[in-house]
């Protein structure tokens, strides 16, 4: 079993491991237990009861959280022409066709996300769909749109993609350490009704069968997923 750091056993000691605590109690023992030399990551995840086995009970999706991750997203982007005057004035980080098509090749990774116009599908994914894989552009995700200026602009302000993982779980960052409560709470509340109505409708039993808070280095804290919810229903 792998040995934990003091900080975090110390972190740890602030809580209950089984214990379920309102969400705003997480946030503050998150935070007290969150002692790195720097801004760690807020992080949550949320253990579905889907069958991800079952490409009916894929739960995948973007939400805009109203105070960013507290980390803005290098953006490349496909497009030509117009497209693409639309995307740099946007704000993206790097901006091409085949050229950018090569420098991926050519092993540059400065990118965070990709987003590609429609048109520019066919070449993204015949050059680059085994060298991407998981980070190709993609509808679903809100990656490829004809509207390049407002996906370029959301996703600079703090647009996250949530995706459940092989064990129906999803995993998203909602911010910094250093938000105030209120700021991670607005955050944690879009997230999840986000997620919520993005239920599957072959889902059957518990749907929000778990939400976690955790630092980058700090220990996970058991929510209840009730009032969570209900934070959700206070965002709309």
């Amino acid at each position: 079993m792998q040995k934990r750091g003091k900080r975090y056993q110390e972190a740890a000691r602030l809580f209950e491991r089984v214990s379920i605590y309102p969400p705003q109690e997480a946030v503050s023992l998150m935070k007290q237990g969150a002692k790195a030399k720097f801004d760690e990551t807020v992080e949550i995840s949320i253990n579905l009861g889907i069958d991800p086995k079952k490409s009916d009970q894929t739960v995948r999706g973007t939400v805009v959280l109203p105070h960013g991750t507290g980390k803005t997203p290098r953006v490349a982007v496909f497009a030509k022409g117009d497209k693409a005057k639309e995307a740099e004035e946007a704000g993206a980080d790097e901006v091409g066709a085949e050229d950018l098509v090569q420098k991926i090749k050519g092993g540059w990774s400065g990118f965070d996300l990709i987003v590609a116009s429609p048109d520019m599908m066919g070449l993204v994914g015949k050059e680059l769909g085994r060298v991407l894989g998981p980070r190709m552009p993609n509808p679903k995700a809100g990656t490829v749109s004809p509207d390049l200026g407002k996906t370029v602009r959301e996703i600079k302000s703090g647009k996250v993609q949530y995706r459940a993982d092989k064990l129906g779980i999803v995993h998203t960052p909602i911010g910094k350490v250093s938000y105030e409560d209120e700021k991670l709470l607005k955050n944690l509340g879009v997230l999840v009704d986000a997620v919520v109505r993005a239920k599957p409708p072959t889902a059957k039993g518990t749907y929000l069968k778990s939400i976690v808070i955790s630092s980058t280095m700090g220990p996970g804290i058991k929510m209840d997923p009730l009032r969570v919810t209900a934070l959700g229903a206070e965002t709309k």
